[in-house]
């Protein structure tokens, strides 16, 4: 096939003076790209780099593909992950990924939560703060956890983002408001252990590919916030053990992969997400979050690093989501 990549380099934007240190955090490098032509590549494909935002739509106007595998995350709004997929649907090209609708809803966290838990998944109960005023209003169990409500990459998620107490609210809150300019999502925080989950497919064809349990090896599991420090942590493989599949009893893996591949349906996510997921304080596993464009650096992301662990090659999972959209759209 002719593939187009839409991508955002974070090469391609300036960080903000004022704004938070990992303002472009989601964006990826010219190595993940290479990574991507690569695999696509290796199994006869074309490929064409499309890039985003205005010269993506100067591009695929130029010469269309015949499908577009977007990694393009946006820029400047919380539909941002939305764009690129708008952008192939006005034109009528076909697209890996979820579709405009699901984008948005699954980066606003906020909106996420709610459609999951009017699916019926369990997720920690929250409260989204517009301003500073509305903290006083919370009414919450503590500890509690804050983070930017429509952001991902662990962007905003620090080791202080563990709450114990109303005056620690107040502050996180408070700077998270300065720094991202956008409501807060603070939720009731869960101690039990973290999971992220693989999901291919659409529908009632989605199953679940397999869970991966990250394991701090320095820190209670209690206590542990996988924040953007430790990803960052030049030790990181020695700091975090990547378990996939989880090395648990079968039926409370089931449980967890359940609360994932019921969001994923629940969310109207296509081709592929990464769902994630943690047990609460009473031992039930909670949706935290949905990523229906997750990351897959080559070595680091999270997905890379479950199909590693799986024993199965970068090419197959790039390849794997270009199989699913195929099969969604029918295109031999």
């Amino acid at each position: 096939m002719r593939i187009g990549l839409a991508y955002d380099l974070r090469s391609d934007f300036t960080a903000p003076a004022s704004g938070p240190e990992d303002a472009l955090e989601e964006y990826d490098s010219p190595a993940t790209i290479d990574a991507i032509e690569q695999a696509l590549a290796g199994r006869g494909h074309e490929v064409t780099r499309l890039g985003g935002g205005r010269r993506f739509l100067v591009s695929v106007l130029e010469a269309p593909p015949e499908l577009v595998f977007t990694i393009a995350e946006g820029r400047g709004s919380r539909s941002r992950e939305a764009h690129v997929p708008a952008a192939c649907e006005l034109l009528g090209i076909p697209h890996t990924h979820s579709d405009p609708l699901t984008m948005a809803a699954a980066l606003d966290k906020a909106v996420a939560k709610k459609l999951v838990a009017a699916a019926g998944v369990p997720t920690p109960r929250f409260a989204l703060a517009h301003s500073a005023r509305d903290v006083a209003r919370v009414d919450l169990t503590y500890p509690l956890f804050a983070k930017p409500a429509a952001e991902g990459s662990s962007m905003g998620i620090r080791k202080t983002s563990r709450i114990a107490d109303a005056t620690e609210l107040s502050a996180r809150v408070g700077r998270l408001l300065e720094d991202y300019r956008e409501p807060v999502l603070i939720e009731e925080y869960c101690n039990g252990p973290e999971f992220t989950v693989a999901v291919l497919g659409t529908g009632r064809a989605a199953r679940v590919v397999a869970a991966m349990e990250i394991v701090p090896r320095g820190v209670p599991v209690a206590d542990f916030v996988y924040s953007l420090e430790q990803k960052r942590s030049p030790s990181w493989r020695e700091e975090l053990e990547y378990v996939a599949p989880p090395c648990r009893d079968a039926a409370f893996v089931r449980a967890v992969e359940t609360v994932a591949l019921d969001a994923h349906r629940a969310l109207g996510c296509r081709d592929i997400a990464r769902i994630d997921v943690r047990v609460g304080r009473d031992g039930v596993p909670q949706f935290i979050e949905a990523n229906p464009l997750p990351g897959i650096a080559p070595g680091w992301s999270d997905l890379a690093l479950l199909w590693e662990r799986l024993g199965r090659g970068y090419e197959d999972l790039v390849n794997s989501i270009v199989d699913e959209a195929r099969a969604r759209l029918g295109i031999p």
